[in-house]
C-alpha cells in the first residue's frame, strides 16, 4: 500500500507538472501572437492598447485655446485610460507640445499628429461665404484611418467643445452592425429644438444641399430629412476603411467643386455636406445628452441653466466662440481654460 500511495503522489506531481508545462507553452504562444499582431498593422491590437480611448481633437493656430481647454475637461472628468491624438498644421506643431507640457495638462498621455493639407487640393472651392470654414484641419476628420492606425474605435471632437460627462460614456455608444460612424441627429431632443427655431437654425438637409442640383436630386433623399452635426463622432476605423468612406467623401468634395451642390446659405456646409450625403441612413446615434450644441449660435439666446447642468458635452458651434466676446454661457468654459505658456492666446476681455 505505501508504494501504491507513492505511486498516486508521483502520478498527481506528474500531472501537475504537465499542466504547468502545458500553462507556460500557451503563454509564450499567446505572447508570440500578440507581437506578431503588433507587427502587423492590419491586425486586431492587442487587449491592453484597446483599454484605451482614442480622442481625435484638432488644434488651429488662432483657436489652440480652444483645444486645450477641451481637453482639460475630459482628462478632468474621467478615469479612463486615453490618449489624446491633438492634429495640427507643421507650423503648429512645437507651440501645440509647448502649451501641453508647459502647463497642467502635462500629465496627460497624447501624440501631436501633423495633417498635411495637400491631401485636400483641388477639393475646396474657394468661395465660402465663410472663409474660416475652409482651414484644412475641418476636414481631419474625413482621413481618420490614415492618421490613426492602431485603435478600433476613435472619438473625432470639435475644438469648441467642453465635456462635463465621462468620456467612457461616449466611448462605449454602440455602432450597429456595418455602421462606420455615430453621431447626434438635430432633431433628437426637445430643448434643443426649441432653440433652434428660436435662433433660426437649419436642422434639416435642405440647409446643407442645394436641392435645385441634378445630383442632389438623384440621391433620393427626402429635403426635410432631420441633419446631423459631424463635430462629434465615434468612428469605427475597420468600417470605414471597408467601406472606403475617405474615398466617397473625396468623391463628394471634388462634385462639389465641378457643380457647386451644397446650399450657399449656410456657411457650415463645407465639411457638413459631404458626410451628410455618405453617412445618409448609415450611422449609429450618440445619445442626445452627449452634443448640446448652437451654444454659439447667439450671444442672447440662452439655454436654461438646469438643462447645461445635465448636458455630458457642450458645442459652441455657431459665430460666437465663448473665447471672444460677445459669447454665450461662456462661464461654462472658461471654467476650463488653460492660460497659454507663451502668452500669445488670450481671452478677448482680458487682453
Amino acid at each position: 500500500t505505501h508504494m501504491a500511495l507513492l505511486r498516486k503522489v508521483n502520478q498527481a506531481l506528474l500531472f501537475l507538472l504537465i499542466v504547468a508545462v502545458c500553462g507556460i507553452l500557451y503563454k509564450k504562444a499567446r505572447r508570440a501572437a500578440v507581437s506578431s499582431s503588433e507587427a502587423d498593422e492590419g491586425s486586431e491590437p492587442p487587449e491592453d492598447v484597446d483599454e484605451e480611448i482614442p480622442v481625435v481633437i484638432c488644434a488651429a493656430a488662432g483657436r489652440m485655446g480652444a483645444t486645450m481647454a477641451a481637453i482639460n475637461s475630459i482628462y478632468s472628468n474621467t478615469d479612463a485610460n486615453i490618449v489624446f491624438y491633438v492634429v495640427g498644421l507643421r507650423n503648429t506643431l512645437s507651440r501645440i507640445r509647448k502649451w501641453i507640457e508647459h502647463s497642467k495638462l502635462r500629465e496627460i498621455n497624447f501624440k501631436i499628429v501633423e495633417f498635411n493639407p495637400t491631401v485636400l487640393e483641388g477639393k475646396i472651392r474657394p468661395d465660402s461665404p465663410r472663409p474660416e470654414l475652409l482651414q484644412p484641419l475641418n476636414f481631419v476628420r474625413f482621413y481618420l484611418p490614415l492618421l490613426i492606425h492602431r485603435h478600433e474605435k476613435v472619438i473625432y471632437l470639435d475644438d469648441d467643445v467642453i465635456v462635463q460627462g465621462d468620456i467612457q460614456e461616449l466611448y462605449d455608444t454602440t455602432l450597429s452592425l456595418g455602421h462606420a460612424a455615430a453621431f447626434s441627429g438635430d432633431c433628437d431632443l426637445p430643448a434643443a429644438q426649441d432653440f433652434s427655431r428660436l435662433v433660426g437654425l437649419q436642422n434639416t438637409y435642405m440647409g446643407f444641399l442645394d436641392y435645385r442640383k441634378k445630383a442632389i436630386k438623384d440621391l433620393g433623399i427626402s429635403p426635410s430629412t432631420c441633419s446631423f452635426n459631424p463635430g462629434v463622432m465615434v468612428a469605427n476605423m475597420t468600417e470605414w476603411r471597408q467601406q472606403r468612406i475617405t474615398k466617397q467623401l473625396e468623391k463628394w468634395m471634388q462634385r462639389n467643386v465641378e457643380e457647386n451642390l451644397y446650399s450657399s446659405s449656410l456657411g457650415g456646409g463645407v465639411a457638413t455636406s459631404p458626410m451628410l450625403i455618405v453617412f445618409h441612413g448609415r450611422h449609429s446615434t450618440i445619445n442626445p445628452l452627449w452634443h448640446i450644441r448652437h451654444l454659439g449660435w447667439s450671444p442672447d439666446a440662452r439655454y436654461p441653466g438646469r438643462f447645461l447642468q445635465e448636458a455630458k458635452l457642450l458645442h459652441w458651434d455657431g459665430q460666437h466662440k465663448p473665447w471672444r466676446s460677445p459669447g454665450a454661457h461662456t462661464g461654462l468654459w472658461e471654467s476650463w481654460f488653460v492660460p497659454d505658456p507663451a502668452g500669445i492666446f488670450k481671452l478677448s476681455h482680458d487682453s
